[in-house]
């Protein structure tokens, strides 16, 4: 049987709601064989990962999702196989942490001039004093009854144009690119089917990509339907980077996405893993 690879997991070290350890369990019991944590911006959860993976025999690829703003929009880069004690990767990543936190300040006094009390100190709560983002928000005013759903929080509370949307400003593709070559690792353009982009737009974004050093781009994603692998798989053929496969998934209650259930790779995408075996810091396969 082949290897069940996912190569893109959040934790409770980011927004995810399993705890690095439980996540790894929960990946086991779904038959993946290799799997990547990725939390937003922090390595934090890796360790915890890392003793898990151990335990239970999964391979742990050390991994990183990155903010970046990128002309005017805002995307992610995945960093597989990072030196987590890398001094440029983790400077760049407080600095990134420091933002969030900031803009969680500003996100919470603007949700209570509009008569939401507690609104950063809630969603903190839910942060477990991690890294801050707006999911937790969303889950705080869930919580709250403010609203129904995490979906109807962000198209009323904090998206542009609403009360409490405060935008961010992230690192540049060419930093991010660089931070996670010089960590040893890979970067991947994270589930590029989801950005509001034009063909050409995306294709803009891929050419400067690789014009940078970048490696691969998610071919494969939780939430892509088939038409949408066979699409990405195109452009990473036609700008010749490799494909990399995640569920990007953050958590049992959202059941539409799960650890280890994604489609296929397709025919003619170079899998990113396909040189593993020969890279001295990427984990042995």
């Amino acid at each position: 049987m082949n290897p069940l690879y996912d190569l893109h997991t959040h934790s409770t070290a980011s927004d995810g709601t399993l705890t690095p350890g439980d996540l790894v369990e929960r990946a086991h019991r779904a038959g993946v064989s290799v799997l990547a944590l990725t939390d937003h911006d922090s390595t934090e959860g890796i360790s915890e990962a890392e003793g898990a993976a151990q335990r239970l025999g999964i391979q742990l690829v050390p991994g990183v999702e990155i903010s970046v703003t990128w002309a005017p929009y805002i995307i992610h880069v995945v960093g597989l196989g990072v030196d987590t004690g890398c001094k440029q990767l983790q400077r760049g990543l407080l600095q990134l942490r420091e933002q969030r936190e900031e803009r969680a300040i500003e996100m919470g006094r603007r949700l209570e001039k509009e008569g939401i009390k507690g609104a950063y100190a809630g969603a903190k709560a839910f942060s477990n004093g991690h890294l801050i983002s707006r999911t937790h928000f969303a889950r705080f005013l869930v919580d709250r009854g403010y609203v129904e759903t995490m979906s109807k929080v962000f198209k009323k509370y904090i998206v542009s144009g609403k009360p409490g949307y405060v935008p961010g400003s992230w690192a540049s593709l060419e930093q991010v690119v660089s931070w996670i070559r010089d960590a040893g690792g890979q970067s991947v353009i994270a589930h590029p089917a989801r950005y509001p982009f034009t063909r050409t737009k995306l294709r803009r974004l891929l050419d400067e990509f690789v014009e940078l050093g970048g490696d691969a781009i998610e071919v494969v994603s939780g939430n892509y339907t088939r038409d949408n692998c066979l699409t990405m798989a195109r452009h990473a053929m036609d700008f010749e980077l490799m494909g990399s496969v995640g569920s990007d998934f953050h958590g049992p209650e959202h059941s539409r996405i799960e650890v280890g259930r994604m489609l296929g790779i397709p025919d003619g995408v170079a899998p990113i893993w396909h040189n593993w075996n020969r890279r001295d810091q990427a984990i042995s396969l």
